[in-house]
């Protein structure tokens, strides 16, 4: 027996389904409307992007050439943001400072909210006495100021790029963790992470293909939220002259230094790290508030902004 499909009446007309593109159009419209704070954090976070990748070719000096006979001018049309008392343009020693922030955020994020996710993830996970010394080892790493913590690290290890990220990194490990293992030891016990242990499943593949993708939701908020704790801290061992080294720009060395000492014949220098701190900061701690109202279930809907 054939069935055959009718055909559509005369004047009826075939809606086509929307394209990827439309969808995704969609989704970011409806992210701008519901929580503008958040998508003006990520607007920031894209222009700190941008200015990493590109910020060599967009600062009109070199950051950090010196002109004494430009020395301590203040904003104008060749010099947006001033000069420094050695003539060294103020914009360009911004952008190039937003450089350094990046690469040390991200950088001490990915090592140190990396480690700290997956000793988390284990612990959670196994639970027993790994478990119980896992978190002991995280309440003496917690009760250390991460502040007093890296500038410690940073004096053992002696002043660096690198030796600045290492400092920071360790500091995000406990705060990983401790996300991480509570939403492992959720997962852990749901009935479809019981029937994979039922049906023969290795520890690894229960793991890595069944807790784990469920705990990347809340890490994501941590990591988003980890990058401006980063950020603060990199400025703050810079103020303190341990941080950054020369002739690499830093927003905080920019502050206690020349900043410091004029700040009340040329406020601009001061005032414009600081500024970039601020804004950069609220950034992504609204963009991470943002990102954990869409990601957890249970805020979405709620109408928070």
């Amino acid at each position: 027996m054939n069935i055959r499909t009718p055909s559509p009446a005369v004047g009826d007309t075939l809606i086509a389904p929307p394209s990827v593109w439309a969808v995704q159009r969609h989704k970011l419209w409806r992210f701008i409307v519901n929580k503008p704070l958040g998508a003006g954090g990520a607007a920031v976070v894209l222009v700190m992007l941008f200015l990493t990748v590109f910020g060599s070719y967009l600062t009109p000096y070199n950051p950090i050439d010196m002109r004494f006979d430009e020395r301590l001018e203040s904003p104008n049309p060749s010099h947006v943001l001033g000069t420094d008392p050695y003539g060294r343009d103020v914009f360009s020693n911004i952008i190039g400072g937003a450089r350094i922030s990046i690469y040390v955020g991200f950088a001490a994020v990915i090592v140190g909210t990396g480690f700290g996710g997956l000793w988390g993830l284990v612990s959670g996970y196994t639970g027993g006495r790994f478990d119980l010394i896992s978190q002991r080892l995280i309440d003496i790493l917690q009760s250390i100021p991460t502040l007093a913590l890296a500038l410690v690290i940073v004096a053992s290890l002696g002043s660096s790029l690198n030796n600045v990220v290492i400092a920071i990194s360790i500091g995000l490990i406990a705060i990983a963790a401790r996300v991480v293992r509570g939403s492992a030891i959720t997962i852990r016990n749901m009935n479809y992470v019981e029937a994979a242990v039922c049906s023969g499943a290795s520890w690894r593949r229960v793991v890595f293909r069944h807790v784990l993708p469920n705990c990347m939701p809340p890490y994501l908020v941590v990591a988003t939220a980890a990058l401006g704790i980063a950020i603060l801290q990199e400025a703050s061992l810079s103020f303190l002259g341990v941080g950054v080294p020369p002739p690499h720009p830093s927003w905080g060395r920019m502050l206690s230094g020349i900043g410091r000492d004029y700040l009340l014949i040329a406020p601009w220098l001061s005032l414009a790290p600081g500024m970039a701190i601020v804004i950069v900061v609220m950034a992504f701690n609204l963009f991470g508030d943002a990102l954990r109202d869409i990601l957890d279930p249970r805020l979405r809907g709620t109408g928070r902004r």
